[in-house]
């Protein structure tokens, strides 16, 4: 029989498992929904869906460039807990994909996500399979590319949580390394000012417009004092404002120009940053260690 889209997305909400899954499922069992399930339970995929609902907050991010240094990809997996980040099998996994990312440099998640590995198996077969073998939800979270022609790509990681990418038009290889160094201890923004959300920026002009007048002081005193305390705002969230971590005389901005160079864009993934979990702040150890 006809397998329709109505089923199918029945018995992805009754096991959780991905649509391929599900259709194959069906189509083997022509169409009836309780062997279907039955057929999942038994090949494991049903399982695996079951634990597709906890939350994945930990995992490792992974860079991979390719020889010429003209492409890189940043990927983050998700796993539940840091145990399971630190065994042979989730490491194993990560790096196949770190690889296949690299091989095909897709735009964003859901266009990896419809690539195979070199095995054959789909990722959702695979993300399944090692579901089944560390008894953890694994997510693939979140991919990126980035390729130049001209410019400059630093990459830095800080051990495995923290991972960032760097385009700069001039400068070199040791300079986009150090900058991006800085943007994994700093979690700028954005590169410059006029980047910024000018949501953002009344946001927090309310904000301080609210606190100097409960200030009690007169309107020409509390308008300079709007004037520099969105000053240093944007200087804090915005790459070329925040003073460099190595050297905290200079600022970024002033750091590039020095070296006749521009920051074009940047790439940060925190492993598990967004997840609802309970938050922990590497960018001091991370700040602390390049000082260091």
């Amino acid at each position: 029989m006809a397998i329709t889209a109505a089923s199918v997305k029945e018995l992805r909400e009754r096991t959780g498992a991905g649509m391929m899954d599900c259709k194959k499922a069906l189509t083997e069992t022509n169409g009836d929904m309780e062997e279907a399930i039955d057929l999942m339970r038994t090949s494991g995929a049903a399982k695996a869906a079951k634990k597709s609902g906890r939350v994945a907050a930990e995992g490792l991010v992974v860079i991979n460039t390719s020889n010429d240094k003209k492409t890189a990809t940043i990927l983050e997996v998700n796993s539940e807990t840091d145990f399971v980040t630190k065994g042979d099998a989730f490491i194993s996994f990560v790096e196949a994909l770190g690889a296949l990312a690299l091989k095909t440099t897709p735009a964003n998640i859901e266009e990896f996500l419809t690539q195979n590995l070199d095995n054959g198996n789909s990722l959702e077969k695979s993300r399944e399979d090692i579901v089944a073998k560390v008894g953890e939800n694994v997510a693939i979270r979140r991919v990126q590319t980035i390729t130049v022609d001209n410019g400059v790509i630093g990459a830095y990681k800080h051990g495995e949580r923290i991972a960032v990418l760097v385009v700069l038009k001039g400068g070199d290889e040791a300079l986009a390394k150090d900058i991006a160094m800085h943007i994994a201890a700093t979690r700028p923004e954005c590169v410059t000012e006029d980047q910024l959300d000018a949501a953002l920026l009344e946001r927090e002009k309310a904000i301080f417009v609210e606190q100097a007048r409960e200030s009690g002081k007169p309107d020409n005193i509390i308008e300079k004092m709007i004037g520099g305390r969105m000053k240093k705002f944007v200087n804090d969230v915005t790459l070329y404002g925040q003073a460099f971590v190595k050297d905290p005389d200079t600022t970024v901005g002033a750091l590039a120009r020095a070296n006749n160079a521009e920051v074009i864009s940047f790439i940060r993934y925190e492993v598990g940053e967004g997840i609802e979990k309970k938050e922990e702040n590497f960018a001091d150890e991370v700040a602390a260690q390049i000082k260091g």
